[in-house]
């Protein structure tokens, strides 16, 4: 969440600073408002690709740290342990 938020305050400042120009109005212009929709659309857009690359990228590197630790990955990514889950003791 707090990464989503800073990519949203980050998006909403550079468009911002981009596309107002006059601040003497309490409503955007037409010009304005434009501008607003197509630099957030953008920004939006490369953020999706962005994260569907490191979407596919993330599973190669996982499998990568847990070779380098020599423990073979888990379905979650996380090292395989060889030790048994903790439980209920048995008597």
């Amino acid at each position: 969440l707090r990464d989503f938020l800073l990519v949203y305050n980050r998006m909403t400042e550079l468009c911002f600073r981009h596309c107002v120009c006059n601040l003497n109005y309490r409503l955007l212009t037409g010009r304005e408002e434009s501008c607003l929709d197509s630099c957030a659309a953008r920004l939006v857009r490369a953020n999706h690709r962005l994260m569907g690359a490191y979407v596919g990228l993330v599973p190669a590197m996982l499998q990568r740290r847990a070779a380098e630790y020599g423990a073979p990955a888990g379905p979650s990514g996380l090292p395989a342990s060889s030790e048994p889950a903790p439980g209920p003791a048995e008597s």
